[in-house]
């Protein structure tokens, strides 16, 4: 899919107070852009997951995927819905094997690396389903956090 100039500009070009915020921002955006590209409402639920996983698999990487900014934007939507969740944070974590810090998700002493995870279902394919990613993560963490 071919994101719109105006919106990977106005996301990068936005003076973000910190990680959290950047990362509520773009994924507000990729919630927006799948109503308006897809017709697919992700509303922040577990059950917008499996929306989530089929916009990537009409994605799907291409020759022409600005891939770095797609998965910054899908990751951010994973990611939050995680946090929300669980009540978690975001913060920059090197991730495992690499060098470079990215936006990862702590929750409960647990990091996870939703951008990484979408890269790898862009990338790889099927084997990468978000769907049972997410529900591997919900089983090892249990119940959600109480909101008050």
């Amino acid at each position: 899919m071919k994101i719109p100039v105006d919106l990977r500009k106005r996301l990068e070009a936005s003076a973000f107070l910190d990680l959290q915020v950047m990362m509520e921002g773009y994924a507000q955006a990729a919630a927006n852009l799948a109503w308006s590209e897809y017709k697919q409402k992700l509303n922040f639920t577990s059950d917008s997951i499996d929306v989530l996983d089929e916009i990537l698999v009409l994605a799907g990487a291409s020759p022409d995927m600005d891939l770095d900014f797609e998965v910054r934007l899908w990751g951010s939507y994973l990611g939050e819905v995680l946090r929300r969740r669980y009540a978690g944070s975001w913060e920059l974590s090197p991730y495992p094997g690499g060098v470079a810090s990215i936006p990862a998700v702590e929750v409960r002493g647990s990091r996870l690396f939703p951008l990484m995870k979408v890269y790898r279902r862009l990338t790889v394919g099927d084997e990468e389903d978000l769907r049972a990613f997410y529900a591997m993560v919900t089983e090892r963490l249990g119940k959600p956090a109480q909101v008050n």
